[in-house]
């Protein structure tokens, strides 16, 4: 295989916002659409499992040596958007801050709130990220996608695909995606756009162990009731595991205080989960997608 664009035993603490992360056997970071292909190919070829990752930020791998091909899509970044009619075209590592950052600057409304959110575009689909009472769903057009078994491209219509409270049916169909295509509102009032996008920033910045290594939430909110709030009602918040704390700033944050292993963070993740299934009677499930753990995803 063309080494250029491969490399073997690659230790993938680096590709992921919590920094933790084992050694892939084959690691690729493809620079277009047709080099992602190839690899996909080669791995269907040669019956290598394929797993794809964007900004790492919703992900914990295992410290273990990860089998087969693992593929960061963060390369992908071409981004498009024609300002008169609001239409955006971006591929799926085009990272969530940029795009917010570009459609405010092009006077484009209802991205305001992806400006802190550190994922990709194809990340942000496939987990339909979003604050609570928005998410990326509401913008798109259609999803153009590979498939993963016969490797033919396929756009597909926002209609065609299920979308739930941090959920897409991506999470469970055999389709990479690939890039999307978006609407958001043209002729905006460009400063108060601008202003919209720093200040929610400055509150994230404020509120969210922003400059520490974490994967953003940790758990989703159940119904009716917030997981920050679960966990703090446990007196968790500061709660140690080797390297692995639940931020004093927000408790549905595990920070990574330079030295965690996978395992810490695990452990802490069960934790949370067995206390305030004890004391609430509430199973908190996780956001964070794990690669290399037997936890069904």
């Amino acid at each position: 295989m063309n080494k250029k664009i491969f490399s073997e035993n690659c230790n993938l603490s680096s590709y992921t916002s919590i920094k933790v992360g084992g050694v892939a056997e084959y690691f690729a970071e493809p620079k277009s659409i047709e080099e992602l292909s190839y690899l996909m190919k080669w791995a269907n070829l040669n019956k290598q499992r394929c797993q794809i990752i964007g900004a790492g930020s919703n992900l914990l791998i295992n410290n273990t040596f990860i089998k087969g091909l693992v593929m960061c899509t963060k390369k992908l970044k071409s981004l498009k958007i024609d300002p008169y009619s609001g239409i955006v075209e971006a591929e799926a590592g085009v990272m969530l801050p940029t795009l917010s950052n570009a459609l405010a600057k092009n006077g484009l409304q209802g991205g305001e709130w992806a400006v802190g959110i550190p994922g990709t575009l194809g990340g942000a689909i496939y987990m339909n990220a979003g604050t609570s009472n928005i998410s990326l769903a509401k913008n798109l057009i259609s999803v153009k996608v590979i498939n993963n078994k016969t490797n033919e491209e396929l756009e597909i219509k926002k209609k065609d695909i299920t979308f739930e409270y941090r959920f897409s049916s991506f999470q469970i169909n055999d389709l990479t995606i690939i890039s999307a295509r978006l609407h958001f509102e043209p002729n905006g009032d460009l400063e108060q756009i601008i202003q919209t996008t720093k200040n929610n920033l400055k509150v994230k910045t404020e509120t969210q162990p922003y400059h520490l290594p974490s994967f953003g939430s940790v758990f989703k909110n159940p119904e009716n009731n917030y997981a920050a709030k679960l966990i703090d009602d446990m007196g968790l918040k500061g709660y140690r595991i080797g390297g692995a704390e639940i931020s004093t700033m927000h408790s549905n944050f595990i920070i990574n205080n330079s030295s965690a292993s996978s395992k810490d963070i695990y452990e802490l993740i069960t934790l949370i989960q067995q206390k305030v299934l004890q004391k609430k009677g509430i199973y908190l499930q996780p956001e964070v997608r794990m690669i290399g753990f037997d936890y069904p995803n």
